[in-house]
């Protein structure tokens, strides 16, 4: 087995390739993010940097039924909500949500930008996303280059039955 290339990505770089980011499904999602797994080459994690500006938040309450994700504090405060719980963080504070998560949020609700890194499982084929306070559910499919489609799910049916005659 041929050894893949390790790779530096320069702080500098990072800064320079910053994109803005939004949920459709929370009005109130907006941060800064770049890439960093990708980027460097990895193929089943997923760690991306992120900046998160004043009464901005990162995306809709949710929570992973499959992934793990997690999130390190670079500088700045934040408020990470976790089930019916709200916990303020700052630099050097990791935050682990392992598999099935509980529904989660970051929220900047300070005064200066809060910047973090994310990262996740990316590996798998497929997730369940649970919105707790939109009462919707998606499943996640990982698609061939950088695309991740969300399908909603509805309520259960039942077509089977006893049949007549």
């Amino acid at each position: 087995m041929k050894a893949k290339p390790a790779k530096v990505i320069r702080a500098v770089d990072a800064l320079g390739k910053r994109t803005a980011y939004s949920q459709c499904l929370n009005p109130r999602s907006r941060f800064l993010g770049t890439e960093l797994a990708r980027a460097g080459g990895l193929e089943r994690l997923g760690i991306s940097i992120a900046w998160l500006a004043p009464g901005d938040e990162s995306f809709a309450f949710h929570a992973h039924m499959v992934e793990e994700e997690w999130l390190y504090v670079l500088s700045g405060r934040a408020v990470v909500d976790m089930a019916d719980e709200s916990v303020e963080v700052g630099p050097g504070d990791f935050v682990a949500f392992p598999a099935p998560n509980v529904p989660h949020l970051v929220r900047n609700t300070f005064d200066t930008e809060c910047a973090y890194l994310m990262g996740g499982q990316i590996g798998l084929p497929l997730d369940l996303l649970d919105y707790p306070r939109l009462g919707k559910r998606y499943l996640l499919k990982r698609e061939p280059g950088e695309r991740t489609s969300f399908h909603e799910v509805g309520g259960a049916e039942y077509p089977f039955g006893k049949a007549e005659g």
